[in-house]
């Protein structure tokens, strides 16, 4: 791995059959270890129910109100400032319920590849 800076791109935003956009910040195999996405889910949406074997995944809130359910807890609001833990192979979901975009980090380790995505929606 060498130092870069990476530089904020909005145009690189996709949309996923998850219901949300992503925009991946690094995810690369020269930093195996971790990826960060900038996630944006809109007003109402909740995305699919899925989990991630082997991989942790974490999401900071940076804006928006959401409601988070992990695997059997009881849901929970989220906002700014906020940590979710989603140890490997948990379920999760989240549901925006504010106004506005609910967009949070979604820092995985080790690095997230689709590969690994394992939609349980209908389970």
């Amino acid at each position: 791995m060498k130092a870069e800076i990476r530089s904020f791109d909005p145009a690189a935003e996709f949309h996923t059959g998850e219901l949300c956009g992503i925009n991946e910040l690094s995810n690369t195999p020269n930093d195996p270890g971790v990826s960060i996405a900038r996630a944006t889910v809109k007003p109402g949406v909740t995305t699919r129910w899925h989990r991630l074997p082997g991989i942790t995944e974490r999401y900071v809130i940076l804006e928006g109100n959401g409601r988070v359910e992990v695997d059997d807890l009881a849901p929970q609001e989220v906002a700014y400032g906020d940590v979710v833990i989603i140890p490997p192979l948990c379920r999760q979901r989240i549901t925006n319920i504010g106004c506005g975009d609910l967009i949070f980090l979604a820092i995985c380790s080790p690095r997230f590849q689709q590969s690994a995505y394992q939609d349980v929606e209908n389970e």
